[in-house]
């Protein structure tokens, strides 16, 4: 059983916008937990047409939220998909509607690390249930049933939201129409889980971390969850990207200083990213969250097979990927394509030049955008949706 609560948007962000589900049936989760109830936070753009045909499910990455295109309630800055949602956009408000869920173990509304253990009145921090991105994926499922779709037209994300993607694909064949994995794997690479476990560290050892429990003793690893951002900023750029925007340019100074300031901006522009961050994201959800994309592996349970693994899937899909991502590389996307050919599946396949690096998802892509118009629109007509 479920109820709903809404929260009209307000640009004073007084309390969080949007609206919130409280689910209160427990979740089985992957790691033999029955966990509930539990609330998920999330955001919807456009109406839901008589058929309830046109939905879909948009999915962010690892440090985003459901606010894809309404300003964030902390930072005031526009929604992290506000390119492409609008009337009109490549993510048609006036045809679709959208929905955005912050991810189970997140920080902005949805159930996660910080809220309060009902069985304790402290934080959950380390007591929270280690999570999935297939328990992602189920909690989003719960939604998905309360809003009355059988069917989502279309489920779309980048990075650790094309995971979910293709866990969506894989979980509810019968519920996925098409799928968009933009910028992601069917599994995390040893490269990344070694770039994940660098970020952890950097939190656990910042002495205000505390063993987990600092909201509890009025704390904050602050210092250990900028460093964790400024190491994942990095694989989000190409070299390309870094040396464009900055090369080796100084920061305010003429000359080095032969210290250990920030000399060179890309130093500066680092810092900024760690610093700001820390205002909107919370440490424990760090850990939690890329644990759960070092966990994802589609094609684990199927003897090592991801074709076996995607052996059911109904929906049609276009695969995603940018040249210049060595963080989820377009070989990776290839593999992909690879099973789903071999279950005969109906999969299209873009690899875009980009000199944007793994964030190019996020970034003003005219390749992108058209080719993602182009595929949702072939897929309307097929669901009866029209151009």
């Amino acid at each position: 059983m479920s109820t709903i609560a809404f929260r009209p948007r307000s640009r004073s962000y007084q309390g969080w916008p949007g609206y919130r589900l409280l689910v209160r049936d427990p979740l089985r989760l992957d790691c033999g937990i029955d966990f509930g109830p539990f609330t998920i936070a999330f955001q919807t753009y456009g109406a839901l047409n008589a058929e309830h045909s046109n939905a879909i499910l948009i999915c962010h990455a690892l440090t985003g939220d459901q606010y894809a295109a309404d300003p964030h309630p902390i930072t005031g800055k526009p929604g992290w998909w506000q390119t492409l949602i609008g009337p009109g956009g490549v993510l048609d408000t006036e045809r679709y509607f959208l929905i955005c869920a912050n991810v189970l173990g997140g920080c902005m509304g949805t159930t996660g690390p910080q809220d309060l253990n009902p069985a304790t009145g402290e934080p959950w921090a380390l007591s929270f249930p280690v999570i999935t991105v297939r328990d992602m994926v189920r909690a989003q499922k719960r939604l998905i049933e309360h809003l009355g779709i059988d069917s989502l037209f279309c489920v779309i994300g980048g990075s650790m939201g094309g995971m979910q993607v293709l866990q969506w694909a894989a979980s509810y064949p019968e519920c996925v129409f098409s799928a968009v994995p933009i910028a992601a794997a069917a599994r995390h690479s040893a490269q990344n889980i070694a770039f994940h476990e660098v970020g952890r560290q950097a939190i656990m050892a910042d002495p205000d971390w505390c063993g987990g429990r600092y909201l509890t003793l009025g704390r904050k690893p602050a210092r250990g969850l900028s460093v964790a951002r400024m190491a994942a900023h990095i694989t989000y750029l190409s070299e390309a990207a870094l040396h464009r925007k900055f090369g080796r340019n100084l920061q305010d100074r003429h000359a080095v200083t032969y210290g250990f300031d920030a000399d060179f901006q890309v130093e500066s522009y680092l810092r900024h990213q760690g610093s700001t961050f820390v205002d909107r994201f919370d440490a424990n959800s760090y850990l939690y969250i890329t644990r759960a994309m070092d966990y994802f592996d589609l094609a684990a349970e199927h003897e090592g097979s991801l074709h076996q693994a995607l052996s059911g899937t109904r929906s049609r899909f276009c695969v995603i990927s940018f040249t210049s991502d060595w963080l989820f590389p377009t070989a990776e996307s290839r593999q992909l394509v690879h099973a789903l050919n071999a279950v005969a599946a109906n999969v299209s396949f873009v690899e875009i030049a980009t000199e944007n690096g793994h964030d190019a998802f996020l970034l003003h892509e005219p390749e992108l955008f058209e080719t993602l118009r182009g595929f949702l629109a072939g897929c309307g007509e097929h669901r009866g949706l029209g151009r």
